[in-house]
């Protein structure tokens, strides 16, 4: 359900793109220190968009700098971190822990129950540290999972169990005066992904059985134009809130990843779906 919070890079200038990937590789620096280096591989895009909101709402202080590392060892590439990338870090570690859990669970994926059991003992570690944001993800995943079992399950029921999740996660200091305004961003984007998420998997769902929150709404298949009208409403909340939140850097970055980014897995699922209709007729 995460890969969608990602920048549309053909749309960022040099100075940008440089500034996202440094964001990126410091994100991986951290998870290496902080969770070794077997954690790098459940790095992702989505945790690098929470420690650029973050650094900027608090204008936390930076270490920035150059490298190398195993996966580009030829060339140095700049990197720039700071207390939000350890607490990204934290969350990336427990939301792949649960899903690969999730994926074992779901689908008796036997390499995804091997990386949560090489992931297990970082994810107490994180728990330790952060015990509400782990109890939110323990719970809502669970609630996931039953609604996703139901019969005649409320089409809007994920979508605001995964919006509870993802307000809980972005909301990383509880002293803060905008921590209600940060959740409830967080609950925007999480509505936004889960239903993403529908729409691109619909097909694949559809042929394999299983639930989508999408074939709850219409018994006939919702056409492209309704799709796409149910996720610019979700989105447009979820945009209106990040707008008031009072951010000082990489605002334009973070514009180019909302407004941009998060369209880039729906236009390829849309390229293809049209591809196949071709095909077959």
């Amino acid at each position: 359900m995460f890969g969608y919070i990602e920048a549309n890079i053909s749309e960022l200038n040099e100075q940008q793109l440089r500034r996202y990937r440094g964001c990126y590789c410091g994100l991986c620096r951290a998870l290496k220190n902080r969770h070794g280096q077997l954690s790098r591989v459940t790095l992702s895009f989505d945790m690098t968009f929470l420690v650029m909101l973050l650094s900027s709402m608090y204008e936390a202080e930076e270490i920035s700098g150059e490298g190398r590392c195993g996966i580009h060892p030829l060339k140095k590439r700049h990197y720039w971190q700071g207390e939000f990338s350890d607490y990204a870090a934290d969350m990336n570690v427990a939301l792949a822990y649960h899903n690969c859990l999730d994926d074992w669970h779901d689908d008796g994926n036997f390499v995804k129950y091997a990386e949560a059991k090489v992931l297990e003992k970082q994810y107490k570690a994180v728990a330790q540290l952060w015990p509400r944001q782990c109890a939110a993800i323990e719970n809502c995943i669970s609630r996931l999972s039953e609604i996703e079992k139901a019969e005649n399950a409320d089409p809007d029921a994920g979508a605001n169990c995964f919006a509870q999740l993802m307000g809980e996660l972005f909301v990383c200091r509880e002293d803060s005066l905008w921590q209600d305004k940060i959740r409830l961003f967080g609950e925007g984007l999480g509505r936004f992904i889960y239903m993403m998420d529908a729409c691109v998997d619909f097909e694949k769902d559809k042929k394999r059985g299983r639930y989508n929150p999408l074939m709850s709404i219409s018994k006939d298949a919702l056409s492209e134009e309704e799709k796409l009208t149910i996720l610019k409403m979700l989105l447009g909340e979820c945009t209106r809130v990040f707008e008031m939140l009072p951010l000082i850097s990489d605002v334009d970055i973070m514009r180019n990843i909302l407004y941009s980014g998060v369209w880039q897995q729906y236009a390829l699922a849309l390229k293809k779906r049209k591809e196949d209709a071709q095909v077959d007729s």
